[in-house]
């Protein structure tokens, strides 16, 4: 992925790291689109930022990713980036019959969002001279939150989709990456002032400066996630297992 001069749509980017990551790159010379489902937040980013553009999505629903997509047709007609942001991230308790409620919302989001959003951008990305689609994956893809099973269960999916679909387009022209954050301070699980997660501002100056160091990348590693992807490799993951046991196991 060239750092600069990219026509770039990150669906989830309106707050945390989407949001951080769409005016790094704007920074570095990108159009830059972001998506979500409330208006009024789109049109005061749209104001706060000036450059980023904006348009009304909802990953959940077929037909308003389709909308999306075919308005940011007319309206970037050189889009050639696909950011596949959005997300949630909810504790469960599996003994709790309401678990099952979280499951599916987190299903919905997490996996079936980025792959609707893929099936819908895609043909417009291999018509591109050059195009990227990065997926966001997570640290928990490789060693599991007890507390937040079915998250780390659609991270470890989109791992596992991102690989299939790298290799199926390896003779075209789109480039798939997968950006793999670890623990950051966002508001996602309240985790803003949390000292386990890694500040924001520091995530995103390592991600720009791994996008920047190496344009074909298949993964986006910062130091910090490495504890957890390369856990079983090491021969570590029952011990990182433990340590994200924690609560269950004292």
């Amino acid at each position: 992925m060239n750092i600069s001069g990219n026509t770039i749509f990150i669906p989830g980017a309106t707050s945390g790291i989407g949001l951080g990551l769409a005016l790094r790159l704007q920074e570095k010379g990108n159009t830059v689109i972001v998506g979500g489902r409330r208006t009024e937040l789109l049109e005061q980013i749209a104001t706060e930022h000036p450059g980023i553009g904006t348009v009304t999505i909802d990953t959940t629903d077929s037909a308003s990713i389709t909308a999306a997509r075919d308005e940011l047709a007319t309206r970037y007609p050189a889009l050639d980036t696909l950011i596949t942001m959005a997300g949630i991230m909810e504790a469960e308790d599996l003994r709790d019959p309401a678990s099952l409620d979280v499951a599916e919302r987190t299903v919905e989001v997490n996996l079936l969002g980025p792959i609707r959003l893929i099936n819908a951008f895609l043909p417009r990305l291999l018509a591109q001279p050059a195009a990227t689609v990065m997926t966001v994956s997570s640290g928990l893809a490789y060693v599991p939150l007890p507390a937040t099973p079915t998250y780390n269960a659609t991270k470890a999916a989109i791992h596992s989709f991102t690989e299939s679909l790298r290799v199926q387009l390896f003779k075209s022209d789109v480039q798939v990456i997968e950006l793999v954050p670890p623990a950051t301070r966002t508001t996602l699980m309240n985790q803003q002032d949390s000292d386990m997660a890694m500040p924001l501002k520091d995530f995103l100056n390592e991600v720009m400066s791994l996008l920047e160091a190496d344009g074909k990348a298949e993964q986006i590693l910062v130091e910090r996630v490495k504890w957890q992807r390369n856990a079983e490799a090491e021969g570590r993951y029952q011990d990182v297992l433990g340590v994200l046991s924690g609560r269950y196991r004292s």
